[in-house]
């Protein structure tokens, strides 16, 4: 059995690099295969389809992506230094974790039901992990907010709105400081006071 997962998980590696580079659609089962150095016939032995080896991919960086972001956040002491960590690190690996990233963003795989189920899962991470940190920053009187599940929201779907220019066009330490002028005004506000 050892074996058997041993494998499983290098197939799943090997597709991972070639569903990066050329695409769900564009990836055949006959290129994993060959990539594999194994036959089409013994690639079904471990997987029914291209879907099964791609929701393998998924979960697998989806498993990365989140403890990723939970050891940044984990590694700050403040709730503001925590939000930091959470969209940088967010923002960093989805640049590098390409299929889970085309998985949240790509129309043409909404209707598969494992990429809804990984979009829903990957909300509701994110929305829990916003909500924990301004809970913690209310409860130590450094964030006021009246209300944790819409400010929650309204964080996550910036978050949404900013992923294509940033992961895309913006290099990590312009990122960075795009990001600390983003986090002075939700920290500060735009009134004058």
């Amino acid at each position: 059995m050892p074996e058997k997962t041993n494998r499983k998980g290098i197939i799943v590696d090997i597709a991972q690099g070639l569903f990066s580079r050329f695409g769900f659609l564009k990836t055949t089962i006959d290129e994993i295969a060959k990539a594999a150095r194994m036959g089409k016939a013994s690639l079904y032995h471990y997987f029914r389809n291209k879907e099964d080896i791609f929701r393998e991919v998924i979960n697998k960086e989806s498993k990365v992506l989140s403890n990723k972001i939970r050891e940044a956040v984990d590694k700050e002491e403040t709730p503001q230094e925590k939000i930091k960590a959470f969209i940088i690190t967010r923002m960093k690996y989805l640049k590098e974790l390409v299929n889970i990233y085309a998985a949240l963003k790509d129309e043409y795989l909404t209707h598969y039901a494992f990429i809804e189920k990984a979009r829903e899962n990957n909300y509701k991470e994110e929305i829990e992990t916003v909500k924990a940190i301004l809970d913690e920053g209310i409860a130590k009187k450094i964030f006021i907010a009246p209300d944790v599940e819409l400010t929650s929201f309204a964080i996550i779907s910036a978050l949404k709105g900013l992923e294509y220019p940033w992961t895309i066009k913006i290099p990590v330490p312009e990122l960075e400081d795009n990001l600390n002028k983003l986090l002075e005004i939700l920290f500060n506000g735009i009134v004058k006071k």
